[in-house]
């Protein structure tokens, strides 16, 4: 198939996590280790985009995630940012169309994010600031790793990943 097939399908995965991260997550549990599904979309976008591009995406995320929960205004915006100019980045230096890569790089990511938010728009720190990175946030990264890695094996042709040897 040719690439803008292959695009309308990964475009379709990202819709529907977008979706689900506003029916399905709120009936999962905590928030604080519920897979972020929106923060799921912007790194698969941005594993296969421009960093530019993906930096806009994670704006644009961050800014919704910003009105939802406006206790830290523009921490989320800023967070989402970084993390999908990484996340584009990174696919230069790495190879993200590898199942073991795309695992690390999607737990960075949340990792990564969630230290942002926090840094930058919270109160915490020493070890309030230790506790939630070293509890909730690796709780989250890895619900959320779980769930992409579920949704990459699951449309693994649409993504057009390798299964490591």
């Amino acid at each position: 198939m040719n690439g803008q097939g292959s695009g309308l399908k990964v475009g379709i995965v990202l819709f529907a996590l977008v979706i689900m991260h506003f029916t399905v997550r709120p009936l999962i549990g905590h928030n604080d280790v519920a897979p972020d599904f929106m923060l799921l979309a912007l790194m698969f976008y941005a594993i296969r985009s421009r960093p530019g591009y993906a930096a806009i995406a994670g704006f644009s995320i961050g800014i919704v995630a910003d009105a939802l929960s406006p206790v830290a205004v523009g921490s989320s915006a800023l967070a989402h940012t970084v993390v999908g100019y990484l996340q584009a980045w990174g696919k230069a230096v790495f190879f993200p169309d590898n199942l073991l890569v795309t695992t690390g790089f999607l737990f960075a990511g949340v990792w990564i994010r969630n230290l942002l938010v926090l840094l930058a728009g919270s109160q915490l720190d020493g070890m309030g600031l230790f506790w939630a990175m070293g509890t909730w946030s690796v709780a989250q990264a890895v619900t959320t790793t779980v769930t992409g890695i579920v949704v990459v094996l699951v449309f693994r042709r649409w993504f057009k990943i390798e299964m490591v040897q």
